[in-house]
């Protein structure tokens, strides 16, 4: 596949929300430049046999399909990219590929990361003097990277391997008092849990040897702090004008709203969700491990002492809204299902990037833009208006209604502002013939 980053894409497709899946996948296909094989499993037409699900898990009995689509309209450091995303919520795609397009009257989204660090844990008990113990480890440090980085020549001639270790110790626990040994691995443009475990695991006699103890635990860390993804946008309050409110009233109210998740965790927790609504479906679209990064950027959350928001929004000098993200971000373009799930594959070529840390960053422009579009709703019409247009398909279509009646009847349910499957099996009598 080809996923060099020379390849010029344009996100900009225009009508694309009012076309057909067919003439959707052909427009995506022609602005993306991507072969046939990958469109072909885009459509899902031929994703994921029961062989190849049978040998991703255990007790496979068949496969679960959730609808991709592709949000539109984003550029992240001066690139364009269409991104797929696997998700099952109304107005996620479309509030996502709005805010991507409004970013554009201020350049898009700029976004870093650091390098691709993970970590290992390695648990030791039974340690009689914790902090001698600790020496003891920081002072055999180049024995310990020299063994974990002999697990994984191919990661050290590609230019990662084990860089450092850290070591911590906990005087007193529900079990006595314990060290913890932290690898330091770069894991080049793989997620890496199972580099890293591997490494883990290898060491674990020359640990108990190192320290007099028991070494118990011998597992990655979610919380991949020193794997960093920083997403951030400045948009003219011009761009953000309504047919109701000047952009510059609309900017202040995006500004409050996030100033609710910055001291509230009961509103950071709603806030946050509506972040990962649009990291999550790229995520699995990708064939990466969301729950990873579910628990890194709540843990991230969390890392003061108190539970708080992953982005803040503030008026810049110059007027602007500005908008920044921050948040651990463990992602692979290879290995895992990224290489075995077809569709994954086939995203991976759509979205064209060349590496992790490339990924990483799209990735995290799309959560930015996702807060945006939610707090955006709340400080204008409110967030139910716009989602409940988009959910009143889904209704339509539980009850009973199919082909070019559901737009009609979803229309109707929207204008009405009852979005129920009662009124809708009302709606489709009126609208059978006499």
């Amino acid at each position: 596949m080809n996923r060099k980053s020379d390849r010029r894409i344009s996100s900009r497709i225009k009508d694309f929300r009012t076309l057909e899946p067919d003439a959707r996948l052909e427009a995506v296909t022609h602005a993306a430049g991507i072969e046939a094989f990958s469109a072909i499993a885009l459509s899902g037409q031929t994703v994921l046999g029961l062989d190849i699900a049978n040998g991703m898990i255990e007790n496979v009995i068949g496969t679960f399909e959730l609808p991709l689509g592709v949000a539109t309209n984003f550029t992240v450091n001066g690139r364009d990219y269409l991104v797929p995303m696997a998700v099952e919520e109304p107005s996620v795609v479309a509030a996502a590929s709005y805010m991507a397009r409004i970013a554009r009257a201020g350049g898009g989204f700029n976004a870093t990361s650091s390098e691709p660090i993970m970590r290992a844990q390695i648990q030791i008990l039974g340690v009689r003097d914790p902090h001698a113990a600790q020496e003891s480890l920081m002072a055999e440090r180049d024995k310990i990277l020299d063994k974990a980085n002999a697990k994984d020549a191919v990661l050290v001639d590609l230019g990662g391997g084990c860089r450092d270790i850290e070591v911590h110790v906990f005087p007193e626990t529900p079990i006595g008092a314990m060290v913890v040994l932290h690898l330091l691995v770069d894991v080049r443009d793989a997620m890496g849990a199972n580099t890293v475990n591997t490494m883990a695991e290898a060491l674990a006699p020359f640990v108990e040897e190192i320290t007099g103890g028991t070494v118990r635990l011998r597992i990655l860390s979610n919380l991949a702090d020193r794997r960093l993804v920083r997403a951030s946008v400045r948009v003219p309050t011009d761009a953000l004008t309504t047919d109701s409110l000047k952009g510059a009233d609309v900017a202040q109210g995006i500004v409050e709203a996030c100033a609710l998740a910055l001291v509230d965790p009961y509103r950071a927790a709603t806030h946050n969700k509506g972040i990962m609504n649009g990291i999550d479906p790229v995520v699995l679209a990708t064939g990466n491990d969301w729950r990873a990064i579910e628990a890194g950027a709540h843990a991230f959350a969390a890392r003061s002492g108190r539970y708080t928001s992953l982005t803040t929004w503030e008026i810049a000098n110059d007027g602007a809204l500005a908008g920044t993200l921050e948040m651990p971000m463990a992602l692979g373009i290879v290995g895992g299902a990224t290489r075995t799930h077809p569709a994954a594959r086939a995203a991976l070529d759509l979205l064209a990037v060349s590496t992790a840390k490339e990924l990483a960053e799209v990735v995290a422009a799309v959560g930015l833009a996702q807060n945006m579009a939610a707090l955006r709703a709340l400080a204008t019409e409110g967030i139910q208006q716009g989602h409940m247009k988009l959910h009143a398909r889904n209704i339509a279509i539980t009850a009973g209604i199919t082909g070019t009646d559901i737009d009609r009847v979803a229309n109707a349910l929207a204008a009405d502002g009852d979005v129920s499957v009662t009124k809708a099996k009302t709606l489709i009598e009126r609208l059978k013939p006499s």
